[in-house]
């Protein structure tokens, strides 16, 4: 029979949810500055602002800035999550599930995709995914919808390895 104290001592114990999804968010916003931003050069945080254009030095300076800006808050948000992931370490609060930090990693990078997608894409329109080609509406759906994948996937991820670590038979004690 399970008592009020061993679901309080379940709870206490059930490992954060935190670093994975910090993890998450920071390295989603890596991935899309250093790979959209510097490697494929499809856009810059502010390239889609009149006043910045990047075909000048001075609008592109202002684009590396604000880029540099963007970095910094990922870079942040992976120190978060690091020192998140040694605290709950240190607390025993870290799941021996491999899928359900990997979940939440992919869950946050999705979260990522989606708030900077609808906030910076659609709502502020300072950039888009793709203005060079022409139908930029389509690479910022794209990019919403693979979002919401990452989401969904990662989630579903997750919950397995929640699943597996409360799978345990309630005749297993002695």
């Amino acid at each position: 029979m399970t008592t009020a104290t061993d679901k309080d001592t379940v709870t206490a114990k059930m490992p954060s949810v935190a670093p994975g999804l910090l993890l998450g968010l920071g390295f989603g916003g890596f991935i899309d500055g250093i790979v959209m931003h510097e490697i494929l050069q499809w856009h810059h945080m502010v390239s889609h602002v009149d006043e910045y254009p990047t075909d000048t030095v001075a609008g592109l300076e202002v684009n590396v800035l604000a880029d540099g800006f963007f970095h910094a808050v990922t870079w942040l948000l992976v120190w978060a999550g690091t020192i998140t992931t040694l605290v709950s370490w240190r607390r025993g609060r870290l799941a021996p599930s491999w899928s359900f930090h990997i979940g939440l990693l992919l869950t946050g990078w999705g979260i990522f995709n989606v708030v900077e997608g609808v906030i910076d894409h659609h709502i502020l329109q300072i950039h888009h995914v793709r203005d060079d080609l022409g139908g930029p509406l389509v690479w910022d759906i794209g990019f919403l919808v693979f979002g919401a994948f990452l989401v969904a996937g990662g989630w579903l991820l997750h919950k397995r390895g929640a699943r597996a670590m409360v799978a345990v038979p309630a005749d297993a004690g002695p």
